[in-house]
């Protein structure tokens, strides 16, 4: 988990906030003038400040978590920290999603604070201890690497321009046909799936062990379509799987690899398992 992708994920922050801040600028200064241009950049930095210091809080109200207690969830809280121990972070902060939807997300800055994990109360039911490490240790990677950063901003801003939608009325679903493929667009200019994988190999190591994490991405998967769920797709790139229906919206938005790919990969960390896991099951039925 190296600095270099730190670095990078802060720059990618820097240009997402260039950009804009430029053409506005120039957008001004050709209407307005030099006051124009500089009330235009001005307000496009404000926004970024914004996002930065209270993105994350933004997106846990925008999915009703609440922050839990200390007496709370004890085995998820200690489990969380000593991963955080072994990636060398401060320990995020812990919420709970009261829902029945077995899945968790991460937000917020990264590097050295500022970041917050939430998990629901289906997956605190569903999950066993060492499934919910893999998922805990995936979204360790995602705060050590600062891709939490990205994801943050991506989502915030991409939900953003889709509940733009709703000014258009019962024209909603003609404006978000324009807006939704303009959020999809910066979510997928802002992240790559390579995020995801790379997280999985981190979060191995940090386990130990690839196999919680793949037993868990096989346990959400098939939790698809089983549970009710509702959210805004922009929000895909917050969790840990997509836990969204393949509708035509969300499809847009998705931003991980092909879960089976995902398992393959962190089998692949440990080529030996298929061997072990037969002679396990041997000597099972010699017994």
């Amino acid at each position: 988990m190296g600095r270099g992708a730190a670095a990078r994920n802060v720059a990618k922050c820097w240009v997402a906030v260039a950009l804009p801040t430029t053409g506005l600028a120039w957008l001004g200064y050709l209407a307005g003038g030099l006051p124009a241009a500089v009330t235009s950049a001005a307000c496009v930095i404000f926004i970024a400040a914004g996002i930065y210091a209270y993105g994350d809080r933004a997106l846990l109200g925008m999915v009703g978590a609440r922050e839990l207690l200390e007496a709370e969830a004890p085995q998820v809280r200690s489990t969380l920290t000593t991963l955080a121990s072994r990636a060398g972070i401060p320990v995020p902060k812990l919420y709970l999603l009261p829902d029945g939807y077995p899945r968790l997300l991460v937000v917020g800055r990264g590097g050295q604070g500022g970041a917050a994990v939430a998990v629901s109360t289906g997956l605190l039911t569903a999950a066993n201890p060492s499934e919910l490490e893999g998922l805990l240790a995936h979204e360790i990677a995602l705060i050590r690497r600062r891709d939490v950063m990205v994801q943050t901003a991506a989502a915030l801003l991409s939900s953003a321009i889709v509940e733009l939608s709703r000014i258009g009325g019962f024209a909603r679903n003609a404006f978000l046909v324009i807006l939704g493929p303009i959020g999809a667009s910066l979510t997928h200019l802002l992240l790559s799936p390579r995020r995801t994988l790379t997280a999985d190999r981190d979060a191995a190591r940090l386990c130990d062990s690839p196999h919680g994490l793949a037993d868990a991405l096989l346990r959400l998967e098939a939790a698809q379509g089983m549970v009710a769920f509702a959210a805004s797709p922009a929000t895909e790139p917050l969790y840990a799987i997509s836990p969204f229906a393949p509708d035509r919206l969300s499809a847009m938005f998705s931003t991980h690899p092909p879960t089976a790919e995902r398992i393959t990969r962190l089998r692949a960390l440990d080529p030996e398992w298929r061997d072990r896991l037969h002679a396990a099951l041997s000597d099972d039925a010699s017994a």
